[in-house]
């Protein structure tokens, strides 16, 4: 382990990432990510103390890319244009610096996440989200429409199961539907 502790985190979070994603949270030991790593467990150790901790690490990222864009529009009128552009910078942040792989870990591992912290924080960030989408539109369905287009840009990684698709293709048509959805909103 030459990096330098920062270094040496990320990759205990890749490799860890990377198993979760193959095995399963549940399936995948401290060990085992040691040995992908060819460190000791104690070196592991040093830098987190349970497999909790590094699921941990890298969700609080994104809760705080979620708070900044909740921020973000409460300071804007609630309007489509609003809206728009609310979902459009979600799915920037859900698009890159890695989040792919972040996003494929949550889909495979939804029943793990549910007892963990981190899982629970992203729940009540994504309903934040939403609430902020429907800012102004209070009906059941309008508040339906909002989560959906946030889903619309999550669920495009296994939904749309084209191989030859690429990334920024799969990002326009997240947004093209989640745009259909937040156009609706205050129609009933």
């Amino acid at each position: 382990m030459s990096q330098g502790t920062g270094g040496t985190r990320e990759r205990i979070q890749a490799v860890a990432l990377e198993l979760f994603t193959e095995q399963g949270y549940e399936k995948t030991s401290l060990r085992e990510i040691a040995e992908r790593l060819q460190v000791t467990k104690a070196a592991l150790y040093y830098h987190f103390k349970s497999k909790d901790e590094i699921v941990t690490s890298f969700v609080e990222d994104r809760l705080t890319v979620m708070d900044e864009l909740v921020t973000w529009a409460e300071s804007r009128p609630p309007t489509l244009e609003t809206r728009r552009e609310l979902v459009a910078r979600y799915a920037e942040e859900m698009f890159g610096h890695g989040h792919p792989s972040v996003l494929r870990f949550f889909e495979q591992n939804q029943t793990a996440l549910k007892s963990l912290t981190a899982g629970q924080q992203l729940r009540e960030r994504m309903g934040r989200l939403a609430d902020a989408l429907a800012r102004d539109a209070d009906s059941p369905t309008d508040q339906l429409r909002a989560t959906l287009a946030l889903f619309a840009v999550h669920t495009s990684w296994f939904a749309l199961r084209a191989p030859e698709i690429t990334d920024d293709e799969r990002k326009k048509h997240a947004l093209t539907v989640a745009d259909e959805l937040l156009a609706a909103i205050g129609d009933g």
